[in-house]
Formats: C-alpha cells, structure tokens, sequence
C-alpha cells in the first residue's frame, strides 16, 4: 500500500521561497558574524566565544530547512526561537564593550533582523506554510500486508504553544553552557577564585537540560504538574544565570549572556499562558 497522492504534491510556493530565505539568513548571519570580527578592536577570548556560538547558530537555519521542507509541526516555533536568539546573538557581536559599533556591522544588523522577521511572518501568517507543516505525513510501517508507507496516527495535537514553550526551554542549557564558556576566559587569566563557581554554573547547566528534557515530555502528555515543573524551572534559571553573569561577567556580560536566556524564558512562559488560555489547539495554532 502507497501513500495517498494528496501527500506527493508539490510543496506551495510560500514554501519554497522560505527555504530560500532560511539559506539566504544562514548566509547573511555569518558574514555579518565575520564582519564584526574583523572590526573588532577588544576581541579576545569571550568575542571568540560568542563568535563561534554563533556561527553554530547560523547552522541551525539550514536545520531549520530541513523541518519545514519534511513539513514537520516543530518548525514554527524552532523558527520563532532560532530567528529571537539571532537577533540577540548578532547584537551582542555588533556591540563594542567601548565606544560606538562599525557602521558595517549595524547595517548588518539590520539586515539580519529584517530577514528573521520575514522568516517569522512566513512561519506564522502564510497560509500556505502552515498548511504544508499540518498536512498529514506518511511514514514506513511494518504491518501485516509488509513494509509500506502509509498515514500513520502520530500522538495527539497539542497546542501549539506548548510546543513553543517546549522548543524555548531547550535553549537553557545551551545559552547557559555558552556563558560558561565565557567565564573561563578571567579564570584562565589568573583568577582561579572563580574556578569553583564556574564549574558549579557549569553542572547546572548540564543538568538543567536532563530536567528541562522530562518536564517538556510530560508537557505534551498534557501533565499538569508538569506544566507548574517548567514555570518552576524557569524561575529557578533565572534565579541563577543572572546573578552569575552579573558576578562572573560584569555588567557587559549580564546584558549580553543573561539577555538570551530572559527573552528565551519570557518566551516559554507566554507560550505557557498562552496554551493555558486556548486550551488544546492544533499544533500548528
């Protein structure tokens, strides 16, 4: 048995020009990345750091390609928190600690905020995208009539909201270890009082994603406690990396280390209103 014809048309055209502006943002991102580099005047080891984090960033658009070409629900809010945490991760690059950013790389900038924003608008108000990422998806079983591919029932719909708040509470762990990263760099240059603290902050965060990994399981079985375990959860990350970031970093640091991570949290939280307000919506809501 073969799967229906409706799932072998033609993807709309809404959805090839995304995939193109993915790769086009991918592009742009990292030679604005590179341009900052190079202008950098105060570099060093915390500029290397969030360069590269970046650039591995830039990676996760041609990811992002791959969800929305299979027609994967996850792609929306992937994109949504990918394209948020961009803006955020090519600010801080542009931003000198002194004096005014290169006037390269605020146009840089800006190109690169416009281009996360069509992608957003694409993810969330075409009709044509949301239509291709909520049409049913056939997969190989083994039944008995043998191998074939068929429509399979996949688990229930869950709000789409909840998938955000899912898709943004992952980014703890990472913009977490990312500071960490960061905070080696004094410890490296002879203030080994510090080592403790960083290593503490580190196993949080390695930590934080087992917890963050169970709650959002249960999220989408539509737990309740489970739900109240990643408001916790959220509180309690940023009960701790701000702080840290202010200790560890400095202000500079806590602007551009701890400002990810809050928008990243104001993100799960609202998704978290926001399913709790509609109710259960199709995934794609």
């Amino acid at each position: 048995m073969t799967a229906p014809a409706d799932l072998s048309v033609a993807r709309p055209a809404s959805v090839r020009v995304l995939a193109a502006l993915l790769v086009l943002t991918a592009l742009v991102t990292a030679a604005v990345e590179w341009l900052n580099w190079y202008y950098a005047e105060d570099g060093g080891y915390g500029l290397f750091v969030r360069t590269g984090w970046a650039l591995l960033r830039a990676l996760g658009f041609l990811v992002l390609i791959w969800h929305v070409w299979a027609g994967r629900p996850g792609a929306a809010p992937f994109g949504l928190i990918l394209c948020m945490t961009t803006i955020f991760s090519v600010a801080r690059l542009v931003v000198p600690k002194r004096g005014y950013p290169p006037l390269p790389g605020v146009i840089g900038f800006g190109v690169v905020t416009l281009l996360c924003l069509l992608v957003i608008a694409l993810l969330y108000r075409s009709t044509g995208v949301a239509g291709h990422l909520s049409r049913p998806r056939a997969r190989w079983v083994v039944d008995r009539d043998g191998i074939n591919r068929k429509v399979v029932e996949t688990r229930p719909q869950v709000a789409g909201w909840l998938i955000t708040a899912r898709v943004a509470s992952f980014s703890y762990s990472a913009l977490m270890l990312v500071a960490c990263a960061v905070a080696f760099g004094p410890v490296f240059d002879g203030r080994l009082a510090q080592l403790p603290l960083v290593l503490v902050w580190l196993l949080l965060a390695l930590g934080i994603s087992y917890v963050t990994l169970f709650a959002t399981y249960f999220l989408l079985k539509g737990k309740g406690w489970a739900r109240l375990m990643l408001v916790a959860l959220t509180v309690f990350v940023l009960v701790v990396h701000l702080p840290l970031c202010w200790w560890l970093l400095g202000m500079d640091g806590l602007v551009r280390e701890g400002g990810p991570l809050l928008v990243a949290a104001l993100l799960t939280l609202y998704g978290l209103w926001r399913a709790g307000r509609n109710g259960r919506t199709p995934a794609t809501a």
